[in-house]
């Protein structure tokens, strides 16, 4: 069951369920008698990536189960999916170091089977209080029932807090909705910022000599021009003109500190192909989530900004407030 995006929360109370959108894996867990699978949204096996949920799940009383939850990391008081990106196709001998080092749990927020009977056509509602009693007879440190309001007050707090550490923004589910899945029947919102960008580069669309993506950074407490993600939202009408001043600015670095194309988990095959520009222009974006010092997801494009000195494009902008 998935969610779909959407400007602000609903706010009938009496309706609908509020739970913070948590910063890990979506996964469901599966459990009969002694074997266990975890799998991803795209039905991806999870459970080679996190050897420690497993033998968690296979150790509790309740034999027989579906759970739906977040596999989550955390890492100095915080959620870290860094920390979760780096269980990903490493050697299993890193990933047995990794599992001890920084220990996954499991968030849980539905419950789709029990040991005595499924639960899809139960309303949200009654599979809550299901899962409640299920995670307090588990008694496992590693397995939690993530937070859940009725109160749009709270909701809207935790969307305000969201955005940058553990939470991702708040979902809403329907009390009396039962478990759809593959439908977007949940609602989901983001905290939405902006940031006043340099821009540091750009690369050409992948079939035609113009701009597909503006490469934008963020100046560091060094003075240095790191890299800090993308914007491609450009409106096709103004593709060619824009090509034309890029083109005309084109000269090295480009980013002074970190760079388009180093080992990390956003690189691609085409990474390393940009054209780097002098750092003169500032656009301003919006975006909806940090980590790692970049924005996690391609921002949107917002407006130019002439009345703004290249400088003044700090990362103090995209810290937590």
């Amino acid at each position: 069951m998935e969610a779909k995006a959407a400007d602000k929360l609903p706010d009938s109370a009496s309706q609908w369920q509020y739970e913070p959108k948590w910063d890990g894996f979506r996964c469901l867990a599966f459990k009969a008698r002694d074997t266990v699978e975890l799998r991803a949204k795209s039905g991806k096996r999870l459970g080679r990536y996190f050897p420690e949920v497993v033998s968690m799940l296979r150790e509790l009383k309740a034999r027989e189960f579906v759970v739906d939850g977040e596999i989550v990391i955390e890492v100095n008081g915080s959620l870290s999916f860094d920390a979760l990106q780096m269980r990903l196709h490493p050697a299993e001998s890193r990933i047995r170091k990794l599992s001890a080092e920084t220990p996954a749990k499991l968030i849980l927020f539905d419950m789709l089977a029990s040991p005595d009977a499924s639960l899809m056509h139960h309303p949200l509602s009654a599979r809550r209080q299901v899962l409640d009693a299920f995670v307090k007879s588990a008694g496992h440190t590693d397995l939690e029932l993530s937070r859940c309001t009725r109160d749009l007050a709270t909701a809207t707090k935790w969307l305000g807090e969201s955005g940058r550490g553990s939470t991702d923004g708040v979902v809403a589910k329907l009390l009396d909705d039962e478990y759809r899945p593959g439908e977007r029947a949940m609602v989901k919102v983001k905290r939405l910022r902006t940031a006043d960008c340099v821009v540091g580069g750009f690369r050409y669309l992948a079939n035609a000599r113009e701009v597909g993506s503006l490469l934008l950074g963020l100046y560091n407490d060094q003075g240095k021009l790191d890299h800090v993600g993308f914007t491609s939202t450009i409106a096709q009408e103004d593709r060619s003109e824009l090509t034309q001043q890029l083109e005309a600015l084109r000269s090295p670095p480009g980013f002074s500190g970190k760079a388009p194309g180093g080992p990390s988990r956003w690189s691609t095959e085409r990474s390393g192909d940009w054209e780097p520009l002098t750092p003169q222009l500032v656009v301003e974006v919006r975006f909806d989530h940090v980590t790692g010092d970049r924005f996690r997801h391609g921002t949107k494009f917002m407006r130019w900004r002439p009345d703004k000195a290249p400088e003044q494009c700090t990362f103090a902008q995209i810290l937590r407030t």
